[in-house]
């Protein structure tokens, strides 16, 4: 059973940086996506960016485009997540995720908070 552990959640000042961390245990998979959805109060999940391990290509979506930086260690088992330049708006709990794309099993983390604020 494939565990997911984020880290590196806290509060930071508008304009600030933060690096998310997600560790996977028991993975071994070769072929698959990890990526970061955010949930703000009151709005409902949506999706940050992923990378693909197959080609470590990368999505982004529009709101942290040019502001995060998405990354995957040497081992392929920790997935991390660069934001600058964070906004009020980019205030939300974030969640890792990894997609087995030779299974289709999606596993999810328990989510870091993330709070932009002066």
């Amino acid at each position: 059973q494939v565990q997911l552990v984020e880290s590196g959640g806290g509060l930071v000042q508008p304009g600030g940086s933060l690096r998310l961390s997600c560790a996977a245990s028991e993975f071994t998979e070769d072929f698959f996506v990890m990526g970061w959805f955010r949930q703000a109060p009151g709005k409902e999940r949506e999706g940050v960016s992923c990378i693909s391990s197959n080609d470590g290509s990368t999505y982004y979506s529009d709101s942290v485009k040019g502001r995060f930086t998405i990354s995957v260690d040497n081992a392929k088992t920790t997935v991390f997540l660069q934001m600058s330049s964070l906004k009020r708006e980019d205030t939300a709990v974030y969640y890792c995720n990894v997609l087995i794309t030779e299974t289709g099993s999606v596993y999810w983390g328990q989510g870091t908070q993330v709070t932009v604020s002066s």
